[in-house]
């Protein structure tokens, strides 16, 4: 009688130590900023208003979104950026760059609990609440260098999450960011920062004109860029995956992946040319989640950038959700590019040469 009770008592804890990642949930936050809006701008609230109604029915539980400190958000950006982002926004409603990048009376609180979602998600994955996370917040922040609020931008939500991270325990955090504009805010974060690791795919030629592959020399396999031909989509993207994404996983060693999800990569998207289709944001999302599961113990957090279309974002965060959590993705978008691919082999294999991977 003991030994089966000595049984019976085991199997919960077995269960907990060999099937702790299946027991764990996928969160994510919400943060829509309502009144984070200018006229005719398109970084507006109605981005969300497709996605918006379809939040219960994913496979993820909803979190309340804390918002961040300015001690947080300044180990990103210089304190007098903040008191100036603070102080205009008093001011507001006004343009306070050329992209035009706009703030409101409301858009200095938008953004710290921006800022604050990105790092709930983080810091549930971190301490292991979660197995995995998406923040859909806006404004977005992957063009806010730590001097300058650019590009739609206020601060730079995924790199205060990542600084947040390293201040909770990991030694090396990248950031691997698929939107359709080079994340230069991320890489000016994390460019002397040698516990950070950035990868940028992105249409070259467009805003914000950065992300040549031959940046940062001092950085390589920790820093890369993928300058993108217009209409490069599924297969250009699913062979990053392979011979950029991976080896530069493997040879920087993260502990934790976040992703800049920007679903202005779409080819129908009204503001880019790139060439992505929603199979091809499962696909390409579904490879880095495979990345944090071999590399990074399943650690990984997705953080909406951008996406100019309310049906593409809507669209891209269900193939993201299929990726974090073990539902099936269905596609009910079945959207493939009607445009014939560029090829990017000669590209890609320049680029790996440059970080010195074998071509």
């Amino acid at each position: 009688m003991k030994e089966q009770e000595g049984h019976t008592c085991a199997l919960p804890a077995l269960i907990l130590h060999y099937g702790y990642n299946l027991l764990m949930k996928t969160v994510f936050t919400f943060v829509p900023s309502q009144n984070h809006e200018y006229p005719e701008h398109p970084e507006r609230p109605g981005r969300l208003e497709v996605l918006e109604p379809k939040l219960g029915t994913f496979a993820a539980e909803r979190m309340e979104s804390t918002r961040a400190t300015v001690e947080e958000v300044a180990r990103v950006h210089k304190p007098e950026l903040i008191r100036a982002i603070e102080e205009v926004c008093q001011q507001g409603p006004g343009i306070i760059d050329h992209a035009p990048t706009y703030v409101t009376h409301t858009s200095y609180e938008d953004a710290m609990l921006a800022a604050g979602g990105v790092m709930t998600c983080t810091r549930m994955v971190v301490r292991g609440e979660a197995k995995n996370a998406f923040a859909i917040v806006r404004p977005p922040g992957h063009h806010a260098e730590p001097y300058r609020s650019m590009g739609f931008c206020i601060f730079n939500n995924i790199a205060v999450a990542a600084q947040d991270a390293l201040s909770n325990g990991m030694e090396r955090v990248m950031v691997i960011d698929y939107d359709a504009h080079h994340g230069n805010g991320t890489q000016a974060a994390f460019m002397n920062d040698e516990r950070t690791g950035f990868i940028s795919t992105h249409q070259w030629g467009i805003y914000p004109g950065t992300g040549w592959f031959e940046d940062a020399p001092h950085a390589r396999k920790r820093i890369a860029n993928v300058p993108l031909h217009a209409r490069a989509g599924d297969e250009t993207f699913s062979l990053i995956g392979d011979e950029i994404f991976k080896p530069m996983v493997e040879a920087f060693r993260p502990q934790m992946l976040l992703i800049s999800a920007g679903f202005d990569a779409h080819w129908n998207d009204p503001i880019t040319s790139l060439g992505l289709s929603t199979q091809g944001y499962f696909n390409i999302s579904k490879k880095l989640v495979e990345l944090a599961e071999e590399h990074c113990d399943g650690k990984i957090v997705f953080v909406l950038e951008g996406g100019y279309d309310p049906r593409n974002v809507a669209n891209g965060v269900d193939a993201v959700f299929g990726a974090l959590t073990s539902h099936p993705f269905k596609n009910e978008a079945n959207d493939p590019s009607p445009h014939k691919e560029p090829d990017h082999g000669s590209r890609i294999a320049e680029i790996r040469k440059w970080q010195g991977f074998e071509s």
